[in-house]
């Protein structure tokens, strides 16, 4: 087969349908792992959507793409077929308690988040009765709630060139925290609190400078601020001038 006939797909269904190298010694830890892996679950995958189907059949193969289309993301697999091996975290996972006629109910509050360290991030939670049943949940929402970050260099220390900081200041909030993320120069790092540290890293955000106010220890807040800061970026209206002195771009750095 040529490569003018071979089909165009999107690059997590070539994982999946990509021929299996055969191992001598099966592990039998394998299966389970199986089970969570959105690469192995695509190979079952039905579409239910519209837009699921057109990733299916190869008309849009870039996350760009699917948003641009206009229609809603509603399965976790468009997003695992269109951007593969997305990176999980836990944020948090708090234990809920609720007494009932019948007896002590225990349910499980979990908020994870996603993203590939390279433009895309998600935040999601989710509750269940298992901790394991609540962060799987929590994974899908992520996934479903995922956004392109726009990244720039808008610090006065920095030489003239891309970076990956915020291109300019910008406030987010949840509840009573709120946090200011501002530009940095190359090479600063993240200077944020551990949880935001986490979702600008898998958002792949190198450099920052921070401020926060309110209750800063209430984990799950303080991420949603953070993303929510990132989210806000996308809603703020930036000219073509703009844009280009302070080399905004927004996704994937090298797409």
């Amino acid at each position: 087969m040529t490569e003018e006939d071979t089909p165009t797909m999107a690059p997590g269904l070539l994982q999946a349908y990509a021929p299996e190298e055969a191992d001598e010694m099966p592990d039998p830890r394998r299966r389970r792992r199986q089970q969570d892996d959105p690469i192995a679950n695509l190979r079952k995958w039905e579409p239910k959507t519209r837009l699921g189907a057109a990733v299916m059949a190869g008309k849009i193969i870039t996350f760009e793409a699917a948003l641009a289309s206009g229609l809603p993301i509603r399965e976790v697999e468009i997003v695992d077929a269109l951007i593969p091996n997305l990176e999980d975290e836990v944020i948090s996972v708090n234990m809920i308690q609720r007494m009932t006629d019948s007896g002590r109910r225990v349910r499980f509050n979990v908020m994870a988040c996603v993203g590939n360290r390279d433009g895309y991030v998600g935040l999601g939670m989710a509750k269940a009765k298992e901790v394991a049943t609540a962060i799987r949940k929590a994974i899908t929402a992520a996934k479903l709630n995922l956004i392109r970050v726009q990244r720039g260099n808008g610090s006065w220390e920095s030489a003239s060139g891309p970076g990956n900081t915020v291109p300019f200041k910008i406030n987010g909030r949840a509840a009573s925290t709120r946090v200011t993320l501002m530009p940095a120069a190359q090479g600063k790092g993240l200077v944020i609190g551990e949880t935001g540290k986490r979702v600008l890293e898998l958002a792949g955000v190198e450099d920052v400078l921070s401020r926060t106010k309110g209750q800063t220890r209430t984990t799950i807040n303080y991420a949603a601020a953070t993303f929510n800061a990132l989210k806000n970026i996308n809603t703020t209206r930036v000219t073509n001038t703009q844009r280009e002195s302070l080399y905004i771009h927004t996704g994937r750095k090298n797409a």
